[in-house]
């Protein structure tokens, strides 16, 4: 299961609903912060996450709506928490981007809560408990941007009625076999997996895009998804526009969706030049399973 909390959902320009962007992911006890917009550090206390545990912070890019609210939030942590470490993954320019203003606030290693920078590329990033995070190259304006993908693996879970049936013991050989190896019982018999498990279940799949200025090579990333969370900066009428930016239209975001055979389609990054109704209305017209992102929503996948 995933919990999304979304602290900000605006584009490069807040409003008064809508702060700079910044999403919690919390999955098997880790909470993972998705960028890191202006103004972060107030939202997760407006909604009740609070300064606890950051395990690490996931940057999709280096501009500075996504990475501005650094600086605030590790000065924070170092006065509610006094030591500890945040780890930061980003692309090796948007990690540039971080020491660059961290060196500027405090000086070149001078930051009070240290960062621990691990640059992306593509593939694995990090197993967060029963969930594995990779990470995907996202083209947007000449960054080194990444989206990345939570995968929780379908597993087969064991059935009482067959172990009692075969007479397997408790203790040790049911975690083998819950782990899908084959176990020798005291008597010789060999039990396989497939004996005693059921047909897999519980897989789920979340896919996170910062900006982006295309789609095309995508798909294979987001196929599947349970949720594909994506901005939707413009509408098609001004296609050309969010070509100049690098961004893309909601009516795009839902033909990703559509050919990848996403289960929700989550929009945020959204401009004030147009209503949510607008936005909507477009994205639902491709793949009726749309919503527009809130600040301080919650989705549970």
């Amino acid at each position: 299961m995933f919990a999304l909390t979304f602290r900000g959902t605006s584009a490069s320009v807040p409003s008064a609903d809508r702060n700079h962007p910044g999403l919690l992911v919390e999955v098997g006890g880790q909470r993972l912060l998705v960028d890191c917009g202006e103004g972060t550090q107030r939202q997760l206390l407006r909604s009740a996450a609070g300064f606890r545990r950051l395990d690490r912070i996931l940057l999709t890019h280096g501009h500075l709506d996504h990475v501005l609210g650094i600086p605030g939030l590790l000065s924070t942590l170092r006065l509610r928490q006094g030591t500890g470490v945040t780890t930061i993954h980003g692309g090796p320019e948007t990690l540039d981007v971080v020491v660059r203003m961290l060196a500027g606030f405090w000086g070149e290693g001078r930051a009070p809560l240290p960062p621990e920078l691990i640059p992306l590329t593509e593939g694995p990033v990090v197993d967060a408990g029963d969930c594995t995070i990779s990470c995907f190259p996202v083209r947007h304006r000449d960054t080194d941007s990444f989206g990345f993908t939570f995968e929780i693996p379908a597993r087969r879970h064991l059935q009482p009625d067959r172990l009692s049936a075969l007479g397997v013991p408790d203790g040790p050989v049911r975690k083998e076999l819950a782990e899908g190896r084959p176990v020798t019982l005291a008597d010789g018999r060999t039990i396989d997996p497939e004996d005693v498990c059921g047909p897999l279940s519980g897989g789920k799949k979340l896919v996170v895009i910062g900006d982006a200025e295309a789609t095309d090579d995508l798909t294979n990333y987001v196929l599947e998804a349970d949720a594909l969370v994506v901005e939707a900066t413009f509408l098609d009428r001004d296609a050309s526009i969010a070509r100049d930016y690098g961004h893309l239209t909601a009516r795009e975001a839902a033909s990703l969706a559509a050919a990848s055979n996403v289960r929700q389609l989550v929009l945020t990054h959204i401009s004030g030049r147009y209503s949510d109704e607008e936005i909507l209305a477009e994205a639902v017209n491709v793949f009726p399973n749309s919503r527009i992102a809130a600040d301080f929503d919650r989705i549970v996948i």
